[in-house]
């Protein structure tokens, strides 16, 4: 291959599966703080609240809409 030896080789492939399971993990432990709906709830309530009203006015002025002539 390109001059290593076999024992270097190998070092060097579990270096790098360990680098890589490392970043696989820190990539769950990212995704799972960004995905945590009950954490971005809390963070952003007046948003959550506000949009939440606003589809409940839409659904309940168009359901009224519908037997209202």
């Amino acid at each position: 291959m390109n001059g290593l030896p076999a024992r270097d080789l190998q070092i060097k492939a579990e270096e790098d599966r360990r680098h890589l399971h490392q970043s696989v993990e820190e990539l769950r432990l990212h995704l799972r703080e960004t995905l945590d709906v009950t954490k971005n709830t809390r963070e952003h309530l007046g948003l959550a609240c506000s949009l939440a009203a606003l589809v409940s006015f839409t659904l309940g002025y168009a359901f009224t809409g519908i037997f209202v002539d």
